[in-house]
């Protein structure tokens, strides 16, 4: 059962012809955190709907799985989620910024919540905003309300903040300025976030990845989940079925 929450959680994540693959550049001078910061927010999110399917990987200490998913998002205010097996729908979730709301056929169960409880689950905070940045392939945080040490490493840029508890890190190529790798760090917890992007393809709405890859690793093990985006349309109009069958039992994280 988990591991459907945990594809619902971290995903929530052809009419437009496409542009080949975006070229990279590579780092090879300093600048300035202002100065990555503000090129990053150039590339643009000029859409009101975004609709992906995708091929998803699921894969853990005990066991490894390939689902599809249906990810659609109205910007900024919902994401909902399908997964499906062999064209069988298995659990849907509702993303909004007030929390989630998820089901699973396999075992009938249900679950309501806010960001808090699924923060603390999951190990790193966690709200609306940054399940789209992340499946759009922005910076998770606000870069722009927080302070970050720039450097170059490994042709990449990296910004770089850390407090008492948290370590946080981008890293974005050097040609536009999109996102290659981020990393949420808890070392006192033995909890680390990264998500990985390989490359990204360029639509008159944005700059979109083409996939990605999220690992996330606490003290109880290792979770890998590789997402390959299929096919994306921009601006349709979408619906947003959710309810929950009958009978269902209801969870609760602790």
């Amino acid at each position: 059962m988990k591991k459907y929450l945990a594809l619902l959680l971290l995903f929530t994540i052809v009419s437009c012809k496409t542009k080949a693959v975006l070229a990279e550049g590579t780092a090879s001078n300093t600048m300035s955190s202002d100065k990555i910061i503000e090129n990053h927010y150039k590339n643009k999110t000029d859409f009101s709907t975004l609709y992906i399917k995708a091929d998803v990987n699921y894969k853990d200490e005990k066991q490894s799985q390939n689902v599809t998913a249906e990810i659609k998002i109205k910007k900024d205010e919902l994401i909902l989620v399908s997964v499906r097996f062999l064209g069988i729908t298995m659990a849907k979730g509702l993303i909004t910024p007030e929390g989630v709301k998820y089901y699973e056929k396999m075992n009938g169960k249900f679950f309501e919540g806010n960001y808090q409880t699924l923060s603390d689950w999951l190990g790193t905070d966690l709200d609306f905003q940054k399940v789209q940045n992340m499946l759009i392939g922005q910076a998770l945080d606000n870069l722009k309300k927080n302070k970050y040490k720039s450097s170059l490493e490994e042709g990449l840029y990296k910004l770089e903040s850390s407090d008492a508890t948290i370590e946080k890190k981008y890293f974005f190529e050097a040609s536009k300025f999109l996102v290659k790798r981020q990393q949420i760090n808890q070392p006192a917890q033995n909890r680390m976030l990264e998500i990985l992007y390989d490359d990204y393809k360029e639509y008159p709405e944005a700059n979109l990845p083409i996939g990605l890859l999220v690992e996330a690793t606490q003290e109880k093990g290792k979770t890998n989940i590789k997402v390959d985006y299929k096919s994306v349309t921009f601006n349709e109009e979408l619906s947003f079925p959710y309810s929950v069958p009958s009978n269902y039992e209801q969870i609760f994280i602790h």
